[in-house]
């Protein structure tokens, strides 16, 4: 019996440690490292769906996306409209143009455009000018955002439809409702600079394989006392 009891007690003990370990600060994510934003005429090694393979992208990040006045970004959760390479009919409530195209300019200038990432589940970015063309010639990808540590304060909007996941819709492979941006959102912070009290929650995966790791070796000791 005191054995039994120990070995609730433990495993009292380690459910509380691994609640309160932190989830991952913000993160500011550079839109194809050094390479910037550029289709493959211009870039030829750029692959952005390649770029986005290896990273966890949650709410309140950002994409810093480096390029200039001849290119375009636009994002989007409409399926469609991503798959067309085409944002000039999308309905304006689930399509952003963050920097527009200027193929009037006869000298390119650099431009930076940090987009903050407000919505759960699926989103689109792409590049729509020249009637798609850099869209269709590389300047594309999509990525999945996860809730991580939920949008911070600058970036929430006064209702919670912001923190809602996103649904699809027929034909298409992911989409979502009303986007709401706030016009005072924070420029893009270091991890450093945001909230340094860590979160009393975790993920369920982080959990179940730092709680099964343990519960693993103490049975193994367990097991050798009873031996």
């Amino acid at each position: 019996m005191k054995l039994s009891g120990l070995l609730l007690f433990t495993l009292f003990l380690l459910t509380v440690m691994s609640f309160s370990l932190p989830v991952e600060a913000y993160k500011n994510y550079t839109v194809g490292d050094s390479l910037g934003w550029y289709d493959v005429l211009e870039k030829p090694h750029v692959d952005y769906q390649k770029w986005a393979a290896d990273k966890n992208f949650s709410l309140g990040d950002f994409l810093i996306f480096n390029t200039d006045n001849n290119h375009s970004v636009i994002q989007t959760y409409n399926f469609t409209t991503y798959k067309l390479c085409d944002s000039s009919d999308a309905p304006e409530n689930d399509t952003i143009e963050w920097s527009s195209a200027n193929p009037s300019s006869t000298t390119p200038y650099p431009v930076s455009v940090s987009v903050p990432l407000l919505k759960v589940g699926m989103t689109y970015f792409f590049s729509s000018d020249y009637d798609g063309e850099q869209c269709q010639n590389g300047q594309h990808f999509k990525i999945k955002v996860t809730y991580g540590r939920g949008l911070p304060p600058s970036l929430r909007s006064p209702s919670d439809d912001s923190l809602a996941p996103i649904s699809a819709q027929s034909g298409d492979d992911e989409s979502a409702p009303d986007t709401i941006v706030p016009s005072n959102f924070d420029n893009p912070k270091d991890a450093d600079d945001d909230e340094s009290v860590p979160s009393k929650s975790i993920s369920l995966s982080t959990f179940s394989e730092l709680f099964g790791v343990r519960l693993h070796v103490l049975l193994v000791v367990v097991g050798f006392l009873s031996f």
